[in-house]
Parts: structure tokens; C-alpha cells; sequence
């Protein structure tokens, strides 16, 4: 399986943007569990003694064109203050139905977490706190914000409660590139954000940017990485533009035979000028600056779920069973899903609702796809010694075509895309996943 030398494949895998895959399967895999089993019963047995914690605020002060997720603009205090409320009581339905649950990596994300007032922010701290046991400031901490939130008072209280990393959508620093994605801001909001932030003296910044914008070209794609590279961010995110059904763009966009190939092409230039400004390449998306401090090991590991998730829009993930809330794109679904959610009592809170069921086969084929997504790939004695077979045996029918193609290199320690592969990973994520996940989320009903 040794891999051919072609920077773009002979095989046609389709467009290399089918579908940005960070997680597997997708929230519209997941249907109603009935019945709905207690909390108590689905972490039984499970290893508590390192577990991600995700808090989900599904608030935003406006609604980008590219976006899709779970969040809803302009929401009043009033509907905050009973978001808090319920966040509270399911705090408290979750503690005590896993009460032996210890954690060692921390998210909060939505939406916009601070959007949130600097009260209401600390709130919520602790909440995670006193009710989860969550030792904010002595594990590592991720909060998202945005140029218009990322004020001086809401970031003391990250800081006070042990962030250790804010990551902020930039995605363009050219106004008219931001205009153009859907996203009205001034540079002059996006730089008093990030001074902001570096004051606060948040270990970690991470600059979220977006390519394949309309009217973007290679010049001004170096120019906002330029732009971002002056904060020195000990990390930058890099995005392609998705123009997906139900958001701004996706209402008015008109698609471009050569989109694929700009999107490719911006994709490379952003890669080649970021190892050359000093910065390692994690994923297609992720890269992080040589010699940033990094997070001391936690124990924690992705391919062996373990989150528990606070919020409407926040996943569970155990190794049989992925849960959370309904989910939504359109705005009223998604405020109709939000309402249901404040109203939910604290035994409601005490089941999970939604969710897909993993078995033996798709618990490998996570474990591969989250591997495979990182410049690492697949450790194949972990694998080993995880589901005592192997790797690439085990995928075989889907890897094999991927290697004859130069898209991936595999060997007796490690299973790995090239870089070329690595660079189409949002087409080969999708195609590893399994008939039943791909089934149900086609039959997702859109809304």
C-alpha cells in the first residue's frame, strides 16, 4: 500500500469539499431514543476518571452568512437568564447521575459564549464549578468569542476562571471579504478584540480564517494571514468557505465551476506561508506555532469519547452512545428547540433524548476517522490494543484505493494521509463513513 508521488490524485473522489468532519457521526445521524434511557444507565461502566466537559451557549449577536450552526441571534436577557437556569438544572441531573465523573479538558462553545455579560459569564463558571466539580485553572480551557464580544470585563472573568485558550472568528481582515461572507465588521472591532485579549494574557489565541471567499484572490488571502501572523497567535485556524442550505449565503449564493480548484489552490498558498512564518501543520485546519507552550497530557483522548456535554446544542459522547438535543439550522426550529429547552424540568434532564448507537464496528470506524484527520493518523499498536485487529485490515476496502492514489501512507507503526491527502481530508471523511451513518444523515429531514 505504499503510496504513489502526485500532488492531486488520478482517482476522481469528487469534489474535495463534501463536508468538514469533526466529529463522526454528525448530529443529524441522531434520531429520538425510545425509550429515552436514564443518564445513569448510559455511563455505566464507562471510565469517568478523565472526561471532556462542553458547556454550549447557543447565543450570537448576529448570524454569519456561512454559518449552520446551533444558535439563535438576538435573544433577550430574560430567555439568557432561564438558558442559565436550565443549564443549571441539567448540571445538577448530570452530577448526579454520574457523580464519580472527573474532568480534564474543558470547552465552552455555541454560538458565542460571551455574548454573555461578564455576570452572567460567571454564572456559568460556576455552575461548571460547584455543581460539575469542573477544576477550571488546573486543566486546559477553550472559549470561543467574536470581534464584537471579546470585551476587556468578559475576558478578566475567562481569565479569572482558568482559560487557557480564546479562540475568535476573524475569518477575513479585509471589510469587504468580511461583507462578503455575511459578516459585517470593521478591522478596527477585530484589532481592539485581539489587543483585548492579549492583554488579558490568555495563554492561548487561536485566529479562526476563512479562504475561498467571493472575491478573495491569492493577494489578499496573504494579506489577512499577514494581518493575523502580526498577533503571533500560538494557533490559526484555516477555513474553506461551505455554502450550506438554510444559511445567508446558501439563500443567494450562485456556485462557481472553479470554486473546488480556487478553494484548493488558497488552501495550499495559506499552508505553504504558515510553515514558512514558523508553524506546524496539525490537520487541514489546524496549525500551531513552533515552540507555543502546548497542554500538558490530561489523559483525555478523543478516540475514546468521554464528554459530557451542558447545553442544548452540546453532545455526550460515551463509546456506545452519542446524545444530545434535537438539532436545527432554520431560525425558528432552532428558537422552537431553545424554548422547549429552558422549559425542560430536571428529571427531562436525567434521560438522554437523541442520539445514535455505536457498535463494535462503528466504535473502529470513529477511532479511525478521528486518527486518520490528524497529521499523526492511526498509532496501529493503540488500535491493536484497543480492538486487539488491525487497522488496516479492518478498513481495508476504503484504504487501499486511498493509498494506490497517494492519498495516504501506511506502514507498520502508523497509517497516515500524505499531503496530499491531508489537504482533501473534507472528501475523504466523508467517505469512510459508515452506509447507516451516511443513510440517516441523508434522510436528515433539512430544517
Amino acid at each position: 500500500m505504499a503510496p504513489t508521488a502526485a500532488e492531486a490524485p488520478s482517482v476522481d473522489i469528487g469534489s474535495p469539499y463534501t463536508g468538514y468532519v469533526y466529529s463522526y457521526p454528525h448530529k443529524t445521524a441522531y434520531r429520538p431514543l425510545e425509550p429515552a434511557p436514564a443518564l445513569r444507565d448510559v455511563w455505566a461502566g464507562q471510565d469517568l476518571s478523565a472526561l471532556f466537559l462542553y458547556l454550549h451557549i447557543p447565543f450570537c449577536e448576529m448570524r454569519c452568512g456561512f454559518c449552520n450552526l446551533f444558535t439563535r441571534t438576538g435573544a433577550p436577557q430574560e430567555l439568557v437568564a432561564r438558558y442559565l437556569d436550565a443549564l443549571e438544572r441539567q448540571a445538577h441531573a448530570v452530577r448526579e447521575a454520574v457523580p464519580d465523573a472527573r474532568f480534564a479538558v474543558g470547552a465552552i462553545g455555541g454560538g458565542t459564549p460571551t455574548y454573555l455579560e461578564a455576570a452572567e459569564l460567571t454564572r456559568m463558571f460556576r455552575i461548571a464549578a460547584e455543581v460539575m466539580g469542573a477544576g477550571f485553572g488546573s486543566m486546559p480551557l477553550s472559549v470561543e468569542t467574536s470581534p464584537a464580544t471579546a470585551t476587556p470585563d468578559r475576558l478578566a472573568v475567562l481569565a479569572a476562571h482558568g482559560t487557557t485558550r480564546v479562540s475568535i472568528g476573524v475569518q477575513s481582515f479585509l471589510d469587504a471579504e468580511a461583507r462578503a461572507a455575511g459578516r459585517p465588521q470593521k478591522r478596527a472591532e477585530v484589532e481592539a478584540a485581539l489587543t483585548a485579549i492579549r492583554e488579558a494574557a490568555i495563554p492561548t489565541l487561536n485566529i479562526d480564517l476563512i479562504y475561498g471567499i467571493d472575491g478573495q484572490t491569492h493577494a489578499s488571502w496573504l494579506d489577512s494571514l499577514d494581518a493575523a501572523l502580526a498577533w503571533r497567535p500560538e494557533e490559526i485556524y484555516l477555513y474553506p468557505l461551505y455554502v450550506r442550505p438554510l444559511t445567508g449565503l446558501g439563500r443567494r449564493a450562485v456556485s462557481r465551476a472553479d470554486w473546488d480548484d480556487d478553494r484548493l489552490a488558497l488552501y495550499r498558498a495559506g499552508r505553504d506561508h504558515l510553515r514558512a512564518a514558523g508553524y506546524e501543520q496539525v490537520s487541514m485546519r489546524m496549525f500551531r506555532r513552533a515552540g507555543a507552550p502546548a497542554d500538558a497530557d490530561t489523559g483525555y483522548r478523543c478516540q475514546r469519547d468521554g464528554m459530557v456535554g451542558l447545553g442544548c446544542g452540546a453532545r455526550s459522547y460515551t463509546s456506545e452512545l452519542h446524545y444530545s438535543f434535537d438539532y436545527a439550522v432554520n431560525v425558528g426550529e432552532v428558537r422552537g428547540i431553545i424554548d422547549e429547552y429552558v422549559a425542560l424540568d430536571r428529571d427531562a434532564f436525567s434521560r438522554a433524548r437523541f442520539g445514535y448507537r455505536l457498535d463494535a464496528a462503528e466504535q473502529k470506524r470513529r477511532h479511525l476517522l478521528t486518527s486518520l484527520l490528524q497529521v499523526d493518523g492511526v498509532d496501529v499498536a493503540e488500535y491493536r490494543a484497543r480492538f486487539d485487529s488491525d487497522a488496516a485490515a479492518d478498513f481495508a476496502r476504503e484504504l487501499e484505493p486511498l493509498a494506490k492514489h497517494g492519498l495516504l501512507s501506511v506502514d507498520a507503526d502508523r497509517i497516515a494521509l500524505t499531503e496530499d491527502g491531508l489537504g482533501r481530508s473534507d472528501a475523504i471523511g466523508p467517505a469512510l463513513f459508515s452506509s447507516a451513518a451516511a443513510a440517516l444523515m441523508d434522510g436528515y429531514r433539512a430544517r
